[in-house]
């Protein structure tokens, strides 16, 4: 009994020596002041709400005591939230001032205090309430026996008004399970735009009651109906997110014109059928600017669309219209010259400025790519930048170019995730642009930024390990202080926060599982999952040029489906060859030769997998050549032999290509760098 006692005393004070560095908040709140104690949890734990929130707390609230109580299994007693003070002497007192508004420049902020005997969320808005619940559910921890939150003072708001994630759902499209569980990750991350794509070359998504064609012809019986998207829109307004629709024109405009061939722009439109595009890339079909056709039907399109969604926000694309089939058009090319429109930069612009009156019409601001962006366009316009700030270089620069013209900004450049690059290129990116003379009016027109995930290459299957977790970086980036910049705690941190989402029933992990039953012919394979953890998918869409091109009907049930950038095994390797190459002392020998010992093994594993796994077959020269390196490695470290450089330098570039199976060595630069040190 006497040693039961000590072990509860030293995990209490274990527990009271928490240190800020061993919480995993994300995104990093703006100050936050552990003090020395703890609120323990049990089943009693009970909360109340006062002041003068939107409803959508109590759900939030709801949502809340459910999650901590699936973490903790301490069946609380408190059900649903359903009105104001409800229970008084309840030990988390969450305090709204007033109803919270969706939309740009609300105030999110909130302050939590944690005592021992009592939480409270003092918030301006139910907004900020729900971001302080999200900050208390990642502070919890646990000793052997016990849950219990950390006592902390924490107040906390955001850097930027517009944290968005795009999610394309023309290319490829997603449920409506896909879009809630995605909206429902992007509140735990306090993230509060979304921006759905909606319309693409590849399909249209939106039922439409007065053009019905839209989605006979131009959608392959893949869309939302109508109450699907505004049951969508209800979701996200219960978690504090807007919903930004976009409808891409005038390129990009193959699904539309499937159905209205003659609003197209090529000669002979009466002569001319279009089919939607089965493959990716930017293509010639383009709505005509010069016929009156094409505004009628846009906006009644707008009168149909733009009541499904209440914000304040719509999203016209703008972006790749390269203007072959305006080029060719002598009708379009008079029309040029009518109005004096000198290039088609131009003549974009005058279709776009036709467009702002039928969204005014509803209460819209246009929004597009920065394309939209000329001399003639309307400073009501809010541009999108997908191309870059190029720092220090403001004329290069779309974003820097927007603000000092006037115009209110977004920032995707940088964050792009599709492009399967590390969650260090978007942690590092920030659209405040560091070496631009910037007055203060004109960075108060950078609103933010947006994630964007096109879905050429992802399903519903892969989606959500494409966004997640590096979205998580991303969103801390736009929330958090411009100085957290760790990637080492940010790393730390994603681990824990990656696993969460699972909570949230994000399937990043989960699916992968499914992917590699798939590859492995449904044999089980420790092998081939720890060759995932070295392997990335091929970064910048060069996964789509040459050899196999993809199709939007193709399998991506692939090795490379199920790989993800940021490789965790390629991750520890980097760690230890850099720690060994700092001190060669044994024991960082052995963290450097286990690795090339278990990947001779790995090989050898997946040889015999492939002899009933054709999908396996792909792997294999890759992994022969990161085996016939280890090998040769292992000589000159292990066993202190002499080895033939031109073999090493010849293996190590056959680790580096990029023509098996769609995927890279993520641990190539690790293997470079100890080959040449």
């Amino acid at each position: 009994m006497k040693y039961i006692f000590i072990i509860l005393i030293s995990s209490f004070l274990a527990n009271a020596q928490i240190k800020t560095e061993q919480l995993n908040l994300m995104p990093w709140p703006q100050s936050i002041n552990l003090t020395d104690g703890n609120f323990v949890l049990d089943k009693g734990f009970k909360l109340n709400i006062t002041g003068n929130p939107n409803p959508r707390i109590f759900i939030g609230a709801t949502r809340f005591l459910r999650r901590l109580d699936g973490r903790t299994g301490l069946f609380f007693n408190q059900g649903f939230v359903t009105g104001l003070n409800e229970v008084p002497n309840a030990k988390l007192q969450i305090n709204c001032a007033q109803n919270g508004k969706i939309g740009l420049h609300e105030d999110e902020s909130y302050r939590l205090e944690i005592n021992s005997g009592k939480i409270t969320i003092n918030a301006t808005s139910d907004l900020g309430a729900l971001h302080a619940l999200e900050t208390l559910l990642q502070m919890l921890q646990n000793s052997s026996t016990s849950y219990y939150f950390p006592t902390a003072v924490i107040e906390d708001f955001p850097r930027f008004s517009w944290r968005g994630l795009m999610i394309d759902a023309a290319r490829h499209f997603l449920p409506v399970d896909v879009i809630k569980r995605n909206i429902d990750a992007m509140a735990a991350m306090k993230m509060n735009v979304f921006h759905w794509h909606l319309v693409d070359d590849q399909g249209w998504r939106i039922e439409m009651n007065k053009h019905p064609k839209l989605t006979q012809l131009a959608s392959d019986g893949d869309f939302y109906t109508q109450e699907e998207i505004k049951n969508i829109v209800k979701y996200a307004d219960e978690r504090g997110i807007l919903v930004v629709p976009e409808i891409d024109v005038p390129g990009h405009g193959t699904a539309i014109l499937t159905a209205y061939p003659e609003i197209g722009s090529k000669i002979n439109f009466d002569k001319t059928t279009y089919s939607i595009e089965r493959n990716a890339g930017v293509f010639r079909p383009t709505l005509d600017p010069s016929n009156p056709k094409t505004y009628l039907l846009l906006s009644e399109i707008f009168d149909e669309v733009c009541p499904l969604f209440p914000g304040k926000y719509f999203h016209i694309g703008g972006d790749e219209n390269e203007g072959k089939d305006w080029d060719s058009n002598p009708k379009i090319q008079e029309f040029k010259k009518k109005y004096k429109l000198e290039n088609n930069h131009e003549l974009q612009t005058y279709f776009t400025m036709q467009l702002i009156p039928m969204l005014k019409k509803h209460d819209k601001e246009l929004m597009g790519w920065e394309e939209i962006m000329t001399k003639n366009m309307s400073q009501d316009a809010i541009i999108h930048s997908w191309k870059g700030t190029n720092e220090g270089v403001a004329t290069g620069s779309s974003l820097v170019n927007a603000v000092k013209n006037g115009y209110k900004t977004v920032l995707s450049n940088g964050y792009y995730i599709d492009l399967m690059q590390g969650v260090e290129s978007h942690y590092l990116t920030d659209p405040m642009p560091k070496n631009t003379l910037l007055s203060a009016e004109e960075k108060a027109r950078i609103l933010g930024g947006e994630a964007t995930m096109w879905s050429e290459l992802a399903s519903p299957t892969t989606i959500d390990s494409r966004i997640w977790p590096r979205t998580c970086a991303i969103a801390e980036r736009l929330w958090s202080n411009e100085n957290i910049t760790d990637l080492g705690s940010l790393r730390k941190r994603l681990k824990t926060v990656s696993f969460r989402l699972e909570e949230l029933g994000i399937t990043h992990i989960r699916n992968k599982a499914v992917l590699l039953r798939n590859i492995s012919n449904n044999q089980k394979s420790e092998a081939l999952e720890d060759f995932s953890n070295i392997c990335e998918p091929l970064k910048i869409y060069s996964r789509n040029i040459g050899g196999t091109e993809y199709q939007m009907y193709s399998p991506l049930t692939l090795f490379a489906d199920a790989c993800t950038p940021d490789a965790s095994d390629a991750l520890d390797f980097d760690a230890a060859v850099n720690q060994y190459l700092k001190n060669k002392n044994a024991e960082n020998q052995v963290l450097v030769t286990d690795f090339l010992k278990k990947w001779i093994g790995l090989n050898i594993n997946l040889m015999e997998l492939s002899a009933n796994a054709p999908l396996v077959q792909p792997l294999l020269p890759l992994s022969k050549s990161l085996s016939d390196l280890s090998g040769q490695l292992l000589l000159l470290i292990d066993k202190k032999q002499s080895v033939n450089p031109s073999v090493l330098k010849d293996l190590l570039e056959q680790c580096n290509s990029k023509n098996h199976a769609d995927v890279e060595l993520a641990v190539y630069n690790s293997l470079k760098k100890l080959i040449q040190a």
